[in-house]
């Protein structure tokens, strides 16, 4: 599922913000875009996410602005001459009033270089640990909506389903007493002209009948309907169980279409009605890769 959260702590260090931005995924899949200074941080936030996040694509950023140097730092000289310097320029060319605020000017990412030996403090890590779980849940609560909607849709699908199966069943009831006689008026016409044993054709026409029979695939059908429907309205993680229950239900119906070739207009109907339970089903499954 899609979402986003942003997180900010302010600390005595410095602010840290981090900011969470998720897409589709079949699996977990995290990406990570820290400061240098804390690569060392990056499997306990790692740990963090994925104590909360079980599917999809998501990049997490993590930014430190430092209000004063540890352990003494220094001033970026040059880079602050460059920030006002274009600050100026861009005054001039726009015809702007106004001042540098220092204060900003210090927020710049190098502005304060505390030099390459500093550590990382255990307050901004702590802080950026918490600010990790807080934006899970942020982004949890945005993925939680958006799933909601999906599997109410879902949920619609696999009703229109159900309907498809029922009338699949009303058209089977109808459609046996029409096999049956035109399985009838094909023996005559074998039997007028060859000596056929009539009661081994009459065993060949009851296998036939047997394998043509659909009552099975559609009682499956409905119940991995049922199951489906429960499974979207219970808790918990669903989507890897929806994909292998999806492939059940896909099969199902490529064996009803497999055996209705022999019935005529029934089986054209049924064949129809197949082929719409399939582009639900297939409809469900694209929505399945967004759910968690």
């Amino acid at each position: 599922m899609t979402g986003f959260a942003r997180v900010r702590k302010t600390t005595e260090q410095g602010d840290i913000v981090v900011s969470l931005k998720s897409v589709n995924h079949r699996g977990l899949d995290l990406h990570f875009r820290l400061p240098a200074e804390m690569d060392a941080l990056e499997s306990d936030i790692r740990a963090v996410m994925k104590n909360g996040i079980a599917r999809g694509h998501v990049q997490a950023e993590v930014s430190v602005a430092r209000t004063a140097p540890a352990g003494g730092g220094a001033l970026n000289r040059p880079l602050l001459e460059a920030y006002l310097r274009a600050f100026r320029e861009a005054a001039e060319t726009y015809r702007l009033a106004g001042c540098p605020d220092l204060n900003a000017a210090l927020r710049v990412p190098g502005m304060l270089s505390a030099g390459e030996e500093e550590a990382l403090g255990e307050e901004i890590a702590r802080a950026t640990l918490e600010a990790t779980a807080e934006a899970v849940a942020v982004l949890n609560e945005s993925r939680e909506r958006e799933g909601a909607a999906i599997s109410a849709e879902m949920r619609q699908r696999c009703a229109a389903i159900c309907g498809l199966v029922a009338r699949m069943e009303e058209i089977r009831a109808g459609a046996a007493p029409a096999f049956h006689k035109r399985l009838r008026e094909r023996l005559a016409d074998l039997l007028n002209g060859a000596g056929i044993d009539p009661q081994r054709l009459a065993q060949e026409a009851a296998l036939m009948a047997d394998r043509s029979d659909i009552a099975e695939e559609l009682l499956r059908l409905r119940t991995h309907a049922a199951q489906l429907d429960a499974m979207l309205a219970g808790d918990g993680e669903v989507g890897k169980r929806l994909d292998f229950l999806l492939q059940e239900m896909n099969r199902e119906s490529n064996t009803v279409l497999s055996k209705t070739g022999g019935l005529g207009d029934l089986g054209l109907t049924i064949t129809e009605l197949a082929l719409a339970a399939k582009s639900e089903i297939d409809k469900i499954r694209e929505q399945s890769l967004n759910l968690e």
